[in-house]
Formats: structure tokens, C-alpha cells, sequence
């Protein structure tokens, strides 16, 4: 049976630190490659009931300049008339110490409920007398559902890229004063 999260995320407001988490995303590349990216959560925040972040959408990177410049066109992400991706949760629960968060996911102006899994990764004190707190969480979203549908048809009827995106995050946040 779900019960709510208060006795898994700790009591208190937690600031997520954008040097220390980290988002990725991995897509299908032909069908049978995988690409892999990373962005940057530019501020956020958890408690008991709620996690909110927000995502620079300029700062999607797959390492590669001229697909990296592709993704913020509008094929894709769009960036320069939604430069953020936004999620704020409606719902968090626990089963067995994994975390069930539901939320509503914003990309490309369009928001999609969706369900983030994961877990407490540990709570504790940092070198300069903070208290930390790490999630991992992950989803897998389809692309299509926020107008994210660029493609091109592949000889045998596959396709250049995949619609099922992997998304994970691994957040460090510090607790507020």
C-alpha cells in the first residue's frame, strides 16, 4: 500500500544545488544506438510534498555541436520561444522505500502528467556544515506527447530517431535555513 512521503523526505525546504545534479536523457539513434545528453537544472526545489526544477533548454548537450544546435531549433526543443523545461510534482508516495512523484512536465509549452520513480539516496552533512539530501529519479517519456516530433523515415521502416526519451535525474539539494 502507498503512503505519503513525509517519513521518506526528510521535514524542511531543500534548495537543489545545480553543481551537483545531474539530469540525462537517452533516445534511440536508428533504431538500434543509443545517444545519451545531459542539461542543466538551473533551480529547484523538494519537500515533504512538492519537487519543482526547471531545465535551460539551451543547455541540452549530446556532445555533438551540430546536433546540440539541431535540438534547440524548432524540429525539436525550441529554445529561443521556450528556453526552460519546467516539472512541478501534484503527488508524492512511497511504496517499500521507492518514491512514486507525479507531476506535471513542461516542454515546448506543452505540460503531460507524468510519473517520476526513485529513490532517497541519503541525507547528511557536506564539508561546509550543510545538510544534503540525494534523489535519483527516472521516467521514460514519448517525445510526441510535447510536440517534439521531428523524424525522418530510415530504408526498412525504422526511423532516424526514437520517440521513447529515458529521462534520469540525480539531485543534490541543501536543506534551507
Amino acid at each position: 500500500m502507498a503512503t505519503t512521503e513525509a517519513t521518506i523526505i526528510p521535514a524542511g525546504t531543500w534548495a537543489v544545488d545545480p553543481a551537483h545534479t545531474t539530469l540525462e536523457f537517452a533516445v534511440k539513434h536508428l533504431g538500434f544506438a543509443t545517444i545519451k545528453g545531459r542539461a542543466q537544472v538551473t533551480v529547484g526545489s523538494i519537500d515533504s510534498e512538492t519537487i519543482r526544477a526547471t531545465v535551460d533548454a539551451t543547455s541540452l548537450t549530446t556532445l555533438e555541436p551540430d546536433r546540440d544546435r539541431h535540438l534547440r531549433t524548432p524540429d525539436f526543443f525550441d529554445s529561443d520561444r521556450h528556453p526552460t523545461l519546467t516539472f512541478e510534482s501534484t503527488r508524492i508516495t512511497t511504496d517499500h522505500g521507492r518514491l512514486a512523484v507525479e507531476g506535471r512536465l513542461t516542454i515546448r509549452g506543452v505540460t503531460q502528467p507524468v510519473v517520476l520513480s526513485g529513490t532517497v539516496t541519503g541525507t547528511g552533512t557536506d564539508p561546509w556544515g550543510g545538510e544534503r539530501l540525494g534523489l535519483d529519479l527516472e521516467t521514460v517519456i514519448d517525445r510526441r506527447d510535447f510536440g517534439v516530433s521531428w523524424n525522418e523515415a530510415l530504408p526498412g521502416g525504422d526511423v532516424l530517431v526514437g520517440n521513447a526519451v529515458r529521462i534520469s535525474a540525480s539531485v543534490s539539494a541543501v536543506k534551507e535555513d
